[in-house]
């Protein structure tokens, strides 16, 4: 395998937000099943909608995040968002679509991402996720990575 790390380019937004509705997919349809059928509609009206305006937004914001693209075979295959704040390094958004998972691409977005923390003088990198299936795959490669878990608990109840 032979996959290319690379910055954003303008020219990736299309398939960066395609591959990162496939690859979050199976995240919200987790949450469905967790969350049912009386909360889901609440907090995700929209998801598709909702994650494209959010992908679009942060890979057209180059002041405040720095976007990593993979390629496979000179396709869009992945790709991670990471911001700097004081001396930390936050992961934003990470997506690697489904037909290229399961292949070291998501760890090496993000080792890539630590160096370039590193190296901008960050002392810490942090990452959020979700504890449901859906989200299994990102936290095996966070844990690839090197970050370590702790464990948060986040509730709701339909009034």
């Amino acid at each position: 395998m032979n996959v290319l790390i690379r910055t954003f380019d303008d020219n990736d937004l299309e398939p960066i937000i395609q591959l990162s509705l496939l690859a979050w997919e199976p995240v919200f349809m987790s949450f469905r099943q967790i969350l049912g059928p009386n909360i889901y509609p609440i907090l995700y009206p929209d998801w598709r909608k909702i994650q494209t305006e959010v992908v679009e937004t942060t890979c057209r914001d180059k002041e405040r995040f720095t976007v990593l693209v993979a390629e496979l075979d000179q396709s869009v295959v992945g790709f991670l968002a990471y911001e700097l704040k004081g001396e930390t390094g936050e992961v934003y958004l990470l997506a690697v679509h489904p037909d290229a998972q399961n292949q070291g691409i998501a760890t090496e977005l993000n080792l890539i991402a630590l160096e370039k923390m590193k190296a901008a003088g960050m002392k810490l990198a942090e990452v959020g996720t979700g504890g449901d299936d859906g989200h299994a795959p990102a936290r095996r490669a966070y844990e690839k990575a090197g970050y370590i878990p702790f464990p948060l608990v986040r509730y709701f109840k339909d009034l």
